[in-house]
Parts: structure tokens; C-alpha cells; sequence
């Protein structure tokens, strides 16, 4: 497969006035239901306080594991869903994106009548979920969607002259004669032409679809284009051929895309910048150059190694990941990578569900445990039916069967008669901290062990 590599001077060149959308402290939580009533009993946190700004003319890549909340926040960005809390704010001055960022680093119990009547002000001009009549219209025109399954998002019952020519017609761009002169100047713009006019979706491969589908994102001239996913589902040789098209696109026409995927290899060649995202957080965020040469958070680096065709050292060992992705309605305390970190650390955020994940499969520990009793997310109690297998979970905590690093994060294990007693020593969320410029990472590490590196 060979895609043209883009250049990277458009990150140097570009200016804080340069910036075309701005999330900050942007969540989704999905609640969850139980019962004949259908009552909240708590929420999966699929995006959560994720911040970035998308700078124009350029390409953010945003990666991570399925389920990491990738495609979740696209749809926030492109307004198809509404967020839980903070927002994505379109169309702001320098000035008016320092205010936000002022008002938002007031917690909300210590802002004043002034400032919460400020920031609504600036919510309801800006923020995309608040957006309405011609500002709405203005930001639906200029943030257009290509997305994973080009079958699924193309009416099946239509003519392709209809489909790429709908934003036009709802915009009221063109009519009649010149609405076909137009659909047909777009199809040619992605490789298509005028006998493709009236043929279904089915009459297409997939790499024919996907052109379509970016026919038709492109129809309104917009600002920015989030991709989903758009090569994953063809072949490789039909990817470099779609990856080569959204590229030359970008050239000529300046877009700006925001590039989902979990693809390294095709982010590498595609992205200015890369976003890393692990349970609906920021992990790491930096210039693909130096994201791929000096990654500073150990998923990223485990997420390197698993791709060998974008390590520039495949000799470096890499410990495998341990165990599965933790519930995102009850992600971990501290780094939310800990559980499965080949070098975590007593300070990572150790709690007292990590004791059910790392022993849940070792035989008799959980047989016959009888309760759980939260003081808080970082210790409690466990009561089990006899004093045997109270001491066996016990034991099972000071031995090799946990982590060194788990062991030594806990401040007391105490055995009376049934109950076991555990509390770990308590941190703070492990938040995003400067590596260099435009680099940040989540990590307790301020460089990462020498075997993550070599």
C-alpha cells in the first residue's frame, strides 16, 4: 500500500487564530438502566473530559482501542449527538477562546452571577449542542461526516445524483440543471463521472462508495471533515487509493480533518498530530513524529509494539497487555491504564475492585464470599462465609499472584474472623502534564522505563 506521506510544516505554521473548533472538558455518559421503572443505576463514561483544539488545514488523528470512545466523541463533534457535560465550540476568536478558558478553570461553585451569565452567553453563540437557526445551519454546512460503512450511510433507494446532490438542494445551493452540473463536477473531483449518475449504491464496490461519500461530504465546501473509520472496511490496495484521494482533497480545497482510526500504520502517513485515547480519556497527545519516536505514556508505546509495521525497533521487548478493557461505568481510580500497565506503579491508583479483577480467576478466592462494604473507591471490606477463605484472599494479596506494585500500594490488609479489611493508599486523577511542546501525557512517568523504550 503506498499513500503519500503529508508534510508536517502545517503544525509549526499554524497560529492559536488558526484553530477552527475547541473541546473542552467534553463528556458522554450513556446511562444505565435497570428494573420495570427503568431507573438510572449509573452511566457508561464512553467520553470523558477529553480537551483539544483542531487547527485549520490540518489532520488530528484520533486513536485507541475499539470501544475507547473514538467514534463516540466524532459525534459529538459533528453535532449528532448531544455531549453530557462540556462542550465543542465553533467559530471562536483568540480573545473569546482565553475567556473560556478562564471561566471554565473556575470551579462552578466559585463563579459568580457575572461569570456564569458569561460563560452561558458564550455557550449559546458557540458551543455546537446550543447552537440554533442560521448559526446551526452555518455549522451543519461547514462539518460534514464520512463514515465506516459507506453501504449503511447511502440511501439504498436513491440515484447517486439524488444523494450527492441533497445537501444542495436542502441548502438551496442549486436547482435543476446546475444541481446536476454540480453533483457531476463533485464526482469528478473524487474519481467518478457523469455515468454514474443514475446508478444504485449496490452497483458500486466499496472503494466506489466511499468515494461517493466523500462526494457528497464535500458538496457544501466545509471546514472540516470528521472521517470515521472511512479505509477499514476495504481492501488495502482500494485504502491507499481512498488515503491518496482525501489527500490531494486537503491540498487543493485546504479542508481540515478529524481522522478516526485505529490504524497506526495509515495514521502515521495521514496525521499532523495524533490524539490517543484509553476509556474515554486523553492518554497522549503530540506531533505524530514525535508520538511515534517518543511515546510517553506506556499504552501508547504497548500500542506501538503490537504494530509492528510502524516500529521503527522491533527488537525493543515489549511486555504484552494484561488482562481486558476495564468497565467504563466503573473505570479505574488514578491512571485509568493501570490494570493493565507492564509498568505501573504504588502510585498509579490502585482500589478495591482491582483486587476482584486480578483474582477473579484464580480458583476458591471468590467461592464463597458472602458481601462487599465501600468506605470509599480506595478501600473497604469484604466478608466472606468462613474464616478459611477470608485468609485465603489474604494471602493471595501478599504473594506474586498481584502485582509488586499493587501490593505495595496497599496501606492496610487486616483479617478479622470472616472479614478482610483492605484500603489502598489513595491518589488523584492522573491528568495530562507538558512533555515538550504540543506533547502532553497522562502518565506518572516523566520518561518511560527503558524496556517500554529500549
Amino acid at each position: 500500500m503506498t499513500i503519500s506521506t503529508r508534510t508536517t510544516g502545517s503544525i509549526e505554521a499554524a497560529t492559536p487564530g488558526d484553530i477552527v473548533l475547541s473541546v473542552r472538558d467534553l463528556q458522554k455518559h450513556f446511562p444505565i438502566k435497570e428494573g420495570a421503572l427503568q431507573r438510572v443505576v449509573g452511566s457508561v463514561k464512553a467520553v470523558d473530559g477529553v480537551n483539544f483544539d483542531l487547527r485549520r488545514g490540518e489532520t488530528l488523528g484520533l486513536v485507541g482501542e475499539s470501544g475507547c470512545g473514538k467514534t463516540t466523541l466524532g459525534r459529538c463533534v459533528s453535532g449528532l449527538t448531544e455531549p453530557t457535560g462540556g462542550g465543542v465550540f465553533f467559530d471562536l476568536s483568540q480573545n473569546e477562546r482565553d475567556r473560556i478558558d478562564a471561566l471554565l478553570a473556575i470551579p462552578e461553585e466559585g463563579q459568580s452571577e457575572e461569570q456564569r451569565a458569561e460563560l452561558e452567553e458564550m455557550a449559546r453563540l458557540h458551543r455546537v449542542d446550543q447552537l440554533e437557526g442560521e448559526r446551526w445551519k452555518r455549522y451543519r454546512r461547514n462539518c460534514q461526516v464520512v463514515f465506516q460503512d459507506s453501504f449503511s450511510s447511502l440511501n439504498p433507494r436513491q440515484f447517486i445524483k439524488d444523494i450527492v446532490g441533497r445537501p444542495l438542494r436542502i441548502h438551496r445551493e442549486a436547482s435543476g440543471g446546475e444541481l446536476t452540473d454540480r453533483v457531476v463536477a463533485l464526482l469528478e473531483q473524487v474519481g467518478l463521472g457523469s455515468q454514474h449518475l443514475y446508478r444504485y449504491p449496490h452497483q458500486f464496490s466499496g472503494g466506489q462508495r466511499q468515494r461517493i461519500s466523500i462526494a457528497r461530504a464535500l458538496a457544501l465546501d466545509p471546514e472540516l471533515v470528521v472521517l470515521d473509520e472511512p479505509t477499514s472496511a476495504l481492501d488495502v490496495s482500494v485504502q491507499a487509493q481512498i488515503l491518496n484521494l482525501l489527500h490531494e482533497l486537503q491540498q487543493e480545497l485546504g479542508l481540515t480533518y478529524l481522522f478516526i482510526t485505529h490504524d497506526l500504520s495509515i495514521v502515521r502517513h495521514m496525521a499532523d498530530r495524533i490524539v490517543v485515547m484509553y476509556l474515554g480519556k486523553v492518554a497522549e497527545a503530540a506531533p505524530t513524529n514525535e508520538l511515534f519516536e517518543r511515546p510517553n505514556h506506556p499504552y501508547t508505546a504497548a500500542l506501538l509494539a503490537a504494530s509492528p509495521d510502524v516500529s521503527d525497533d522491533s527488537d525493543v521487548p515489549m511486555p504484552p497487555l494484561e488482562g481486558s478493557v476495564p468497565d467504563p461505568a466503573r473505570p479505574p481510580q488514578g491512571c485509568r491504564f493501570h490494570t493493565r500497565c507492564p509498568v505501573a506503579t504504588p502510585a498509579c491508583g490502585w482500589e478495591l475492585d482491582d483486587v476482584v479483577r486480578w483474582l477473579q480467576d484464580e480458583e476458591g478466592v471468590f467461592d464463597r464470599l458472602k458481601g462487599v462494604e465501600r468506605t470509599d473507591e480506595f478501600g473497604g471490606s469484604l466478608e466472606f462465609a468462613d474464616e478459611d477463605s477470608a485468609n485465603l484472599l489474604a494471602d493471595a494479596l501478599r504473594s506474586d499472584r498481584v502485582p509488586v506494585a499493587m501490593r505495595e500500594a496497599i496501606d492496610q490488609l487486616h483479617v478479622n474472623e470472616r472479614v478482610v479489611e483492605i484500603r489502598f493508599h489513595p491518589v488523584t486523577e492522573v491528568t495530562l502534564t507538558s512533555r515538550g511542546p504540543g506533547h502532553e501525557a497522562a502518565c506518572v512517568y516523566e520518561a518511560l522505563p527503558n524496556e517500554l523504550t529500549g
